[in-house]
């Protein structure tokens, strides 16, 4: 199940569950577009894999009790601010590879 994480891993901007600019990779890192776009250039930090939007689960229940009451986000941010420096030089090497071809 998605973790829906409630903030930008990089900023800490609320994420909210229906977060139109929440970003994820495969491993779920979460991101706003700003930072995706800026300072990260499509690359994860963590693992070099591109961005997607992050789905929004439904807030009602409208089949199967999947829903935003039943599967709750989660609460705890996953505050990890990345070194501007560092990111640089590491997507400089990925970030003209294509996300799919990483």
């Amino acid at each position: 199940m998605l973790e829906l994480r409630p903030t930008c891993e990089h900023c800490n901007k609320a994420l909210p569950p229906d977060a139109t600019d929440a970003r994820i990779c495969s491993y779920e890192c979460t991101f706003c577009a700003g930072c995706v776009d800026g300072l990260l250039h499509n690359v994860c930090p963590n693992c070099g894999g591109g961005f997607v939007p992050r789905p929004v689960r439904p807030a009602r229940n409208w089949k199967n009790a999947n829903y935003l009451g039943n599967d709750p986000a989660r609460t705890a941010p996953k505050y990890r601010p990345v070194d501007a420096a560092a990111h640089a030089v590491f997507a400089a090497a990925i970030a003209d590879i294509a996300p799919e071809r990483r």
